[in-house]
């Protein structure tokens, strides 16, 4: 693009599968500011510039709907390596991709050696986690090129000096940027060295549950127990005894392994669209002994089960799209479960009460009943209609 103009490739960009509406977008400005400095990169000849030498490897990590994988494609990258944390994302940049008559040129891998060996530039969309900014940071000195160039960007409104912080931690040189359109970029060279053992997943007992619960950085609440997971687990005597249960958005296992563990007789699936999360769910559940009756799949909405496969939906719905409040993730969820649902089965939800789902789950599952309600949170039962 020699205009360095990327309204033509952004105007075309989808978020499908994921949730669209009218403000919500496919790529943001820190997209267009990361990819204007990988080309300014390029045209100043800077040795580390993935995208300038031939023998140059270029590596993309947390790309949203794949704004930077097939921008990087444009400038003349032959090859991207790209990590998404969720199977949304990855569909979408392959759905854009088509849509882009671009065939081929990137590969998924997961955070890791694979994806960052001798990389020389990485393209990062900072995350909101600290936790996940330092499992990345860390990945990056551990695998990357000793001559590797991070560039971080995100929206300064969601940027913090913990992020300089958790760089500088792992990079001898960081240099904060001047800000542009409300996006600023970080730059981090020279690695350090890393410790032997990776800093994830962590490991905690969690005292109160008498579980052991295992994270990724990306996961939510980490090891933590959300409030709204610890309300809804208040009523975990009075969910039925089911054949086929499943923890829709499992984050971490807990749901997942707490039902398997009061229900012996139960097939439990934990399911979520990241695949930070299904790894920790996994380590989760083989960490309590679990793992031989809990089944740990990352979908989209669970796409991959049979329509009527299930008694019992446990669901704890996020109320955040990126930035954005936005109800659109959780009736997803919904739908998706008076899918999966048996007739007579029955969902679970713990909710924020000013989002005002009942409606739909009355809607789109059937008779709807508040089991309990705090100050914060509604817990509702609804019943699969036939």
């Amino acid at each position: 693009m020699a205009d360095n103009s990327f309204e033509s490739l952004f105007a075309r960009l989808g978020r499908f599968p994921d949730v669209e509406a009218d403000n919500l977008q496919a790529w943001d400005a820190t997209d267009r500011l990361l990819l204007d400095t990988a080309l300014e990169m390029r045209a100043f000849e800077m040795p580390a510039a993935g995208l300038l030498r031939p023998d140059g490897r270029l590596a993309v990590v947390g790309d949203r709907y794949g704004a930077l994988t097939l921008g990087a494609l444009t400038l003349g990258a032959e090859a991207v390596r790209v990590q998404q944390d969720l199977i949304t994302g990855e569909r979408a940049l392959r759905a854009n991709a088509e849509a882009l008559g671009i065939d081929g040129g990137f590969e998924h891998l997961p955070l890791g050696a694979e994806l960052l060996e001798g990389a020389s530039l990485v393209l990062l969309q900072l995350p909101r986690s600290l936790a996940e900014l330092e499992e990345i940071a860390d990945a990056v000195a551990r695998y990357a090129a000793p001559e590797v160039v991070l560039v971080a960007g995100g929206r300064v409104k969601h940027m913090s000096l913990g992020m300089n912080a958790v760089l500088a931690r792992y990079f001898e040189d960081v240099q904060p940027q001047l800000a542009r359109q409300k996006s600023r970029l970080l730059l981090a060279r020279s690695p350090r060295p890393v410790p032997a053992a990776a800093p994830f997943p962590v490991t905690e007992v969690n005292d109160e549950l008498g579980l052991t619960v295992c994270a990724r950085g990306a996961v939510f609440a980490g090891t933590g127990l959300d409030i709204g997971t610890r309300f809804l687990l208040d009523f975990l005597p009075r969910m039925p005894h089911a054949t086929h249960a499943v923890d829709l958005g499992c984050g971490t296992g807990i749901l997942a392994a707490m039902y398997a563990r009061a229900n012996p007789g139960a097939r439990v699936t934990a399911t979520d669209r990241s695949a930070a999360a299904v790894d920790s769910a996994l380590a989760t559940s083989r960490a309590n002994g679990l793992d031989g009756r809990i089944e740990v799949l990352q979908d989209d909405a669970m796409g991959s089960l049979p329509d009527a496969s299930a008694d019992l939906v446990l669901l704890n719905p996020p109320f955040h799209l990126e930035a954005a409040v936005h109800a659109g993730a959780g009736i997803k969820l919904i739908e998706a479960a008076g899918r999966v649902l048996a007739p007579g089965g029955e969902l679970w939800t713990v909710f924020n009460s000013h989002l005002h789902y009942r409606p739909v789950l009355e809607r789109l599952i059937g008779p709807t009943r508040e089991a309990g309600r705090n100050p914060k949170f509604t817990v509702t039962a609804s019943t699969r209609r036939p």
